[in-house]
């Protein structure tokens, strides 16, 4: 039994965890990067992604309280996917549904099963530090309701903690446009729910956001837009990178030949 079953076991606050996730193919994942490091590493870097995501909530310590769950498609990937997430994380499929349909289920049975919070991040963001995953559920944990998001530099949001599972949220959502946080700030408004933001950071899902990560793997930038906040280890990400030395000059042709970054 993991210290974090334990730590639930004898009732003291565990937060539930979890990434919303696919289980890394090749041809299906990261289909925007096809074009710039081709179908094979796209799927292996969603994979690398998806690890350094999974260790960095690993990593908070016991006595946080925490338990880490992969949200993940396609049903039957389950071993597939263990290859990439810790053996104590639990599963949870999503079904085929619009992305607030996922997230607000996804809330509603961490909820349910117990836990005094949840947070839901993406598997895009690397980088994400454990530092940021302790001081949202440290939010989470002051008195009173509320909703704590992550925001990300494409207009969406890369986390989103609640105590209870709020259904406006989530409905009405542009989702996956550049409106996506503002609009779920003024539905918290609607329902008089107060709002803590995080730190702003990054998903990497096309050319420009895999330069910066790589500018930040690299050469130890931290993205300006993250406000000089220091990225996590991302481990798996960084070999991915040390093994395909050719990748920083592919992307960057890639821009030049499209007119990115």
């Amino acid at each position: 039994m993991t210290s974090k079953a334990t730590h639930m076991l004898q009732g003291a606050p565990v937060a539930g965890v979890g990434i919303i996730c696919k289980t890394p193919q090749a041809g299906v994942s990261k289909t925007r990067l096809h074009a710039v490091v081709g179908r094979d590493s796209s799927a292996e870097l969603a994979g690398c992604f998806l690890s350094d995501v999974a260790s960095a909530i690993a990593s908070l310590h016991p006595s946080v309280g925490a338990r880490g769950y992969a949200i993940y498609a396609p049903e039957g990937s389950e071993i597939e996917l263990r290859r990439y997430v810790p053996s104590d994380f639990e599963f949870i499929c999503r079904r085929d549904a619009t992305l607030g349909i996922v997230l607000l289920g996804a809330m509603e049975v961490l909820l349910s099963q117990g836990h005094d919070c949840a947070v839901l991040v993406n598997a895009d963001s690397p980088t994400l530090s454990t530092a940021l995953l302790d001081e949202t559920i440290t939010r989470l944990r002051q008195p009173g309701d509320r909703v704590v998001l992550g925001p990300a530099t494409d207009g969406g949001y890369y986390l989103i903690g609640l105590k209870r599972a709020h259904a406006r949220l989530f409905s009405d959502i542009a989702w996956s446009t550049p409106t996506v946080l503002q609009t779920t700030i003024h539905r918290a408004g609607e329902i008089g729910l107060p709002v803590e933001l995080m730190p702003v950071w990054y998903d990497v899902d096309e050319a420009e956001s895999l330069a910066v990560l790589l500018d930040e793997l690299h050469d130890a930038i931290t993205p300006p837009a993250c406000g000089g906040k220091p990225g996590g280890p991302a481990t798996a990400t960084r070999a991915f990178v040390a093994r395909h030395p050719e990748l920083r000059m592919s992307v960057q042709r890639f821009l030049d030949r499209t007119g990115g970054r």
